[in-house]
């Protein structure tokens, strides 16, 4: 099963997805790096951008432009699986907002979001999930 996902500088995603312990490949942070192009089924974890939009109506890109342009390329949107967003619940109405948005757009279910860098009862819940529904989900299991 293949992850996928994008972290800023933070590294907020990374180590939560390094914690899932998944085979995984790194959306690149800089335009000037090699685009990242898949070859099987994955699921994409992305952080949240932004967060406050529905209050404050001052940032309506929830979802990272590194992302948008990956999944601008259609041979990579055509083999995402399921989406999982990081954010901050500070965010409030918005916290994981830009699993609603990918998951709307590439008509895929959003199958978990996490706070920050994620607890350890995500990464189990969130790598028990994925296993036990890798096949639902049209992903190989680990």
């Amino acid at each position: 099963m293949l992850v996928v996902y994008y972290s800023s500088a933070t590294e907020n995603t990374r180590r939560f997805v390094d914690k899932l312990g998944l085979p995984s490949a790194r959306i690149p942070l800089r335009k000037s790096e090699e685009p990242l192009i898949v070859d099987e089924p994955y699921v994409l974890v992305c952080p949240t951008y932004g967060g406050g939009a529905s209050i404050s109506h001052q940032n309506s890109r929830p979802v990272p432009p590194q992302v948008i342009r990956f999944l601008n390329d259609e041979h990579n949107r055509s083999l995402i699986r399921a989406v999982i967003a990081g954010g901050n619940s500070n965010f409030g109405a918005d916290f994981g907002k830009a699993g609603d948005v990918i998951a709307a757009k590439c008509k895929v279910p959003y199958v978990y979001r996490f706070e920050l860098l994620g607890t350890d009862e995500d990464v189990r819940l969130c790598r028990e999930g994925l296993l036990g529904a890798a096949q639902d989900l049209g992903l190989e299991a680990a």
